[in-house]
């Protein structure tokens, strides 16, 4: 099952960490298939709620703004293993007075359009059981050869596959400005990849029903995994989110290719424990294939980016 992404209406959390913003997400056992407690999803399917879950863990950082905060959880059953993510707070007096390193109990409740945490109170540190800690895998990339791009800077050369099997180069985009995403198909919480794809499902609309430059703007999504996201399961992701492939390209490619991209574009990205935590970033190349502008987290609005694109006309 794919959740269809909506936009939500969560507190944006592109300025907490830059890249280092972590969307630690589920990757689940069987395909595609999000496995949920199964009372839990009988009680959403007939509410249509929000489903809940009780989790315990560790407090590892704040935002700025404290309208979210990192925690290091345990395991949370029928949803996500244990991992160190941010969970946006809707009321944050009820995170006064925590600090880094407090032990809290909270109610995790997402939707299919939005996540957020509630009912939260600090609890003694050892009623948390996190698992022992392992070793992230290393894996080898030539990634760190490649430079750092800023607005500006010309676009890099790339070799992608797309949903339709067929070679994507930075050629294919030639005379054309483009808008290009990272996301993986198995992303559970609606604030990050299916937050992103719903941001490119309303630029798609506006892109056909535009005039000038922007009718002629082109939109590329990068999956973060490469090894489940085959142009198969791309083109399935693609028809689900009513993606047109002569406006929307979905691209996968081998692992080298997609670490370069997403060190050149520094998106933080790691496969640990079944499970991708990973950055955010979105940006617009210009038809000179010159980096126009860069957007981190998930904070921008197509509206922005619309605006960033007309410009150009």
């Amino acid at each position: 099952m794919i959740i269809r992404p909506c936009l939500p209406h969560s507190p944006d959390l592109g300025n907490y960490g830059s890249q280092f913003v972590l969307a630690r997400l589920l990757v689940a056992a069987l395909g595609a298939t999000i496995i949920f407690a199964g009372c839990d999803r009988r009680a959403h399917e007939e509410t249509g709620g929000p489903r809940h879950y009780e989790v315990r863990g560790i407090i590892r950082g704040f935002a700025p703004d404290r309208r979210a905060i990192d925690v290091e959880h345990e395991n949370i059953r029928g949803f996500m293993p244990s991992m160190t993510m941010p969970f946006p707070v809707r009321d944050q007096k009820e995170i006064t007075g925590l600090q880094i390193g407090d032990a809290i109990s909270f109610r995790f409740a997402v939707s299919d359009q939005d996540s957020w945490i509630d009912r939260i109170k600090k609890i003694s540190a050892t009623e948390v059981r996190l698992p022992a800690p392992t070793a992230a895998p290393k894996t080898e990339s030539t990634s760190d050869s490649v430079p750092r791009l800023r607005e500006g800077d010309p676009m890099p050369s790339f070799t992608l596959t797309d949903q339709n099997g067929e070679r994507v180069t930075l050629e294919k985009f030639g005379g054309k400005a483009f808008v290009l995403t990272f996301i993986f198909t198995r992303c559970a919480i609606p604030n990050f990849c299916p937050r992103m794809s719903s941001n490119f499902a309303e630029l798609q609309t506006a892109i056909k029903a535009g005039g000038e430059a922007l009718a002629k703007t082109r939109l590329l999504s990068i999956t973060l995994d490469p090894v489940f996201d085959t142009p198969q399961v791309l083109k399935d992701y693609g028809a689900h989110e009513q993606a047109d492939p002569g406006v929307w390209t979905l691209a996968t490619g081998n692992a080298p290719e997609i670490d370069a991209l997403t060190h050149a574009f520094s998106v933080y990205r790691q496969t640990e424990g079944g499970t991708i935590s990973h950055g955010l970033a979105t940006a617009l190349i210009d038809k000179g294939g010159k980096i126009d502008k860069i957007w981190r987290g998930n904070a921008w609005t197509p509206a922005e980016i619309l605006a960033e694109i007309r410009k150009g006309e």
